[in-house]
């Protein structure tokens, strides 16, 4: 059964779905895409065709793509994330709005009041005089929560810029001056502050039908939170913008995930990828502090023969939620999975690839946290090209990581456990 798929002008009739289809089965592995196609219709995910996805690595190439797209930007700009800097990259992409603001665009901006709590408020309302709408997520002062006095443990960790309904950003970087250099240099620097190291993160630029997803959540956001005052609601979506590129290119599924919804949709997704999964799962991950069920799947999947490895980091930001994560080495090591950790750089990307054509590149992070008290947003993408691509930069994290081994492992001391042990009990809330 063919499953429709969306373009310029909706949902595409059942023929031209079938070409777009075969166009990518055609590249190879076709049962692994098959399968995962499958896995997502159940899952009753929408994919749309006829996109271009670049994948962009670290914060150098990340902002330089964004900021050409910023200064040819026409008609609105649509910015959405965790943390925004008033210094260096931050003042730069202020100063672009500020800019894109006075030759008439719609320019709004929807900022988490805890990951950028540390920004002067006089930064954003530098912003606001200038005509920019500003929206603050789920404000630190329950006076001006729009969702009540007991949420503050809800947070908005995506990370999304749309310019013009024709281009969209996704993935693990924040607007901070940690990004400002590359991650792959020298292994020598070890000792060296992650902001000297650059931090290793992943990101995507899709361009064609998957952007029209992007702005109905920058909207759906706006209005949750109270914040329509500010600009009123999003004008109607440029369809002439959103014309795809040539066909043949991936297959994309924007798959949003809230902290009111019961369950996170991509929390199902990924879950149901690793277990349909029947050749390779490589995760890359900042923050890792599986439950029980993503544990069990993970195991499951080695056990059955498929190549699990996971990268990981060495260091980070949390040592609380590093030795959490850490705890459940042990029983993933006996179960046939592979760990990597890197220490050269601090890792922030959160990306995966399964059987070589199922890939996702977004905010969520595999922990408690992401799954059930943060609105987050991955782009998965289905094709084989896309995918290699995310192969070939696995291979490069895996170069720069360290392999750990069960008996090395076995070895940590006594105190080294305690703190561990003590990190799990409280991973639910990390």
């Amino acid at each position: 059964m063919t499953t429709p798929l969306e373009g310029r002008d909706g949902v595409q009739p059942l023929r031209e779905s079938a070409r777009r289809l075969r166009e990518v089965r055609d590249e190879g592995r076709a049962a692994q895409f098959e399968r995962h196609l499958g896995l997502l219709r159940e899952a009753g995910e929408t994919l749309s065709a006829g996109n271009l996805v670049d994948l962009l690595v670290d914060g150098p190439a990340t902002f330089d793509a964004m900021f050409r797209d910023l200064e040819a930007a026409r008609r609105r700009i649509l910015l959405e994330t965790y943390i925004f800097e008033g210094e260096h990259v931050g003042r730069r992409i202020a100063d672009v709005l500020l800019r894109k603001r006075a030759e008439g665009l719609d320019v709004r901006l929807i900022y988490d009041s805890v990951g950028s709590f540390a920004t002067p408020a006089a930064f954003f309302d530098e912003l606001r005089q200038a005509g920019v709408a500003v929206c603050e997520f789920n404000p630190v002062s329950p006076l001006r929560r729009a969702t009540g006095f007991l949420s503050l443990n809800h947070r908005d960790h995506r990370k999304v810029l749309v310019i013009d309904d024709r281009v969209a950003f996704t993935g693990g970087l924040n607007v901070s001056s940690v990004y400002s250099s590359a991650s792959f240099g020298s292994r020598g620097g070890r000792s060296r502050p992650p902001e000297e190291d650059g931090w290793r993160d992943t990101h995507v630029r899709i361009e064609g039908p998957a952007v029209r997803e992007f702005v109905r959540l920058h909207g759906e956001t706006w209005r949750k939170q109270g914040c329509e005052g500010e600009a009123g609601p999003l004008a109607d979506i440029d369809a002439a913008a959103v014309t795809p590129p040539a066909p043949g290119e991936r297959l994309v599924a924007v798959i949003d995930s809230a902290a009111d919804d019961k369950t996170s949709r991509f929390y199902r997704v990924l879950l149901a990828a690793i277990a349909g999964a029947t050749d390779t799962i490589h995760i890359t991950m900042a923050y890792f502090v599986p439950d029980p069920q993503l544990l069990q799947a993970l195991k499951d999947a080695a056990a059955r023969g498929v190549e699990v490895v996971l990268v990981l980091p060495g260091r980070s930001d949390s040592r609380l939620v590093l030795r959490a994560g850490q705890s459940h080495y042990t029983a993933l090591l006996a179960a046939g999975v592979r760990i990597f950790e890197r220490q050269d750089a601090f890792l922030h990307a959160k990306t995966a690839v399964i059987d070589g054509v199922w890939a996702t590149v977004g905010s969520s992070n595999l922990d408690w946290r992401s799954f059930l008290h943060n609105d987050e947003l991955n782009a998965v993408i289905l094709g084989r090209d896309f995918g290699r691509s995310m192969e070939d930069l696995f291979a490069v994290d895996l170069d720069h990581a360290d392999e750990l081994d069960s008996a090395t492992w076995g070895q940590r001391g006594i105190g080294r456990r305690l703190i561990e042990s003590f990190g799990r009990l409280w991973e639910y809330w990390l």
